[in-house]
């Protein structure tokens, strides 16, 4: 059963995605480009969309996190650490970087494959090699004591 949920959200969400244009980069790129406010090329629907998840995240999260326990497990996994550490920063400027240069972040990208898209073959390989190489990077000795992303957190 929770698998079929799971299946539902992601497809409403990569529906979203597609309606709101945000599966194609250019899309993105048109966003980011706030050189071209001048001369009329920017595009700020990238904005109401995010204003959009962040409003319907706030209104989730409050009432989600008054549940006793999550629907479809045992209890909720919330981080604990206030602390700023390197790889706070550093994560998301590294996905920052990505999405400026090519104009998908992962939700978009997996979406824009099931439209055959060669750039979204590639970026999700690329994606898909630099997990690999966080994961790998987060397991040497001298980082042990980083902890790694599917690390539960201690609540």
């Amino acid at each position: 059963m929770a698998i079929l949920v799971q299946f539902a959200i992601g497809l409403i969400f990569g529906i979203g995605l597609i309606v709101s244009g945000m599966s194609n980069p250019a899309k993105v790129l048109n966003f980011l480009d706030i050189g071209g406010i001048p001369a009329g090329t920017w595009d700020a629907s990238l904005a109401f969309v995010m204003a959009g998840a962040v409003a319907v995240t706030f209104v989730g999260f409050n009432r989600v996190l008054k549940l006793a326990r999550p629907l479809f497990a045992d209890r909720f996994y919330l981080p604990t650490r206030l602390d700023i550490d390197p790889r706070i920063v550093a994560g998301p400027a590294i996905f920052g970087v990505g999405w400026g240069l090519v104009g998908f972040c992962p939700g978009p990208a997996l979406t824009a494959l099931g439209f055959g898209s060669l750039s979204a073959v590639i970026f999700v390989v690329a994606m898909c090699a630099g997990m690999v190489l966080a994961r790998f990077i987060a397991h040497l000795p001298s980082l042990t004591r980083l902890v790694t992303p599917a690390d539960p957190l201690e609540t």
